[in-house]
């Protein structure tokens, strides 16, 4: 072999070392800037992120990037935060403000209904300004109830309950409104001691708004069957009604804020209730389905957490 195939050889294994020494330079740098970058994730995650490189790299306009991203973050969440507050203080005026004058209107309207001087006509008027008082207390307390929802003001506070006396204390609320339409509502309670595990008041308002809804969309002389099962970890309360049903491809869209179906217009309500209903429900960590045909009547199911 001459000497010029020899310096072939030598410069082919000297080139291939460099080669081999460029590759593992690279996956090192690689490896440290993504280790690096994995530092600062986590810096920045945990609140505690820094810039520590200032010069003209990748990496130092990464770290600045970040910097003025969280920086701009953090101003958000202050002013989130700040915004938050004025509603609930909104939310607190517009409760104390309305609150006495619905309240004295109802009153002096009951105690005007009492006067046997009346004439029947002014005895009518006198009713439709009840009427319209408990429509304009029922909208503000939804819509300050749904505010309180979303600004996270409503405390759920979960304990052990009874769930037949949940059911109980809804339909002596409601028991009056079903006579007027001379609606049978049947309950089959479970005669199982198993508790589960939900705020009473806020759960009440719950099922309330469901079965208000059952004995409104049922027609006269109707029925509605409340049933309950305890399962391993879930009870469930079944509220079914004869009344006018649901169209399929509406069934999600019944729990959206103010939704009202084009075939209940003629019906009283704002599509507050039902949007209450699953915010309510969901914070105690339960679930509701729902299932209905048009004509024959709907089902709601509410699954309420049971917490050993």
């Amino acid at each position: 072999m001459d000497k010029f195939n020899v310096f072939l050889i030598v410069l082919a294994l000297i080139s291939s070392g460099i080669s081999i020494c460029i590759v593992v330079i690279n996956n090192y740098n690689i490896r440290k800037t993504m280790n690096k970058l994995d530092n600062m994730i986590e810096l920045a995650i945990n609140g505690k992120f820094t810039e520590t490189t200032y010069d003209e790299s990748v990496l130092s306009a990464i770290e600045s990037k970040m910097n003025n991203y969280l920086s701009s973050s953090s101003i958000s969440s202050k002013n989130i935060e700040l915004e938050k507050d004025k509603v609930k203080s909104l939310i607190s005026d517009i409760s104390h403000q309305t609150k006495t004058p619905i309240s004295n209107i109802l009153l002096y309207s009951e105690i005007l209904s009492e006067n046997n001087e009346l004439k029947e006509s002014s005895k009518k008027s006198v009713l439709q300004i009840c009427n319209q008082a408990e429509k304009l207390n029922f909208l503000i307390s939804s819509l300050i109830n749904a505010s309180r929802l979303e600004t996270n003001i409503i405390n759920i506070t979960k304990t052990k309950n009874n769930v037949n006396d949940l059911i109980d204390k809804v339909l002596n609320q409601l028991k009056a409104r079903a006579e007027i339409k001379n609606i049978n509502i049947r309950i089959d309670e479970n005669i199982e001691s198993k508790k589960a595990s939900f705020d009473m008041k806020w759960t009440i308002e719950a099922l309330h708004n469901i079965i208000e809804n059952a004995i409104k969309y049922t027609h006269q002389n109707g029925d509605i069957q409340i049933t309950t099962v305890p399962y391993e970890f879930f009870y469930r309360i079944d509220i079914s009604d004869n009344g006018i049903g649901i169209e399929e491809y509406e069934i999600n869209d019944i729990f959206k804020r103010f939704y009202r179906s084009k075939e209940v217009s003629q019906y009283e309500g704002v599509g507050i209730g039902l949007f209450l209903t699953r915010e309510i429900i969901y914070a105690q960590g339960g679930y509701i389905k729902v299932s209905s045909a048009v004509g024959k009547g709907t089902v709601f199911s509410v699954f309420l957490p049971i917490e050993n």
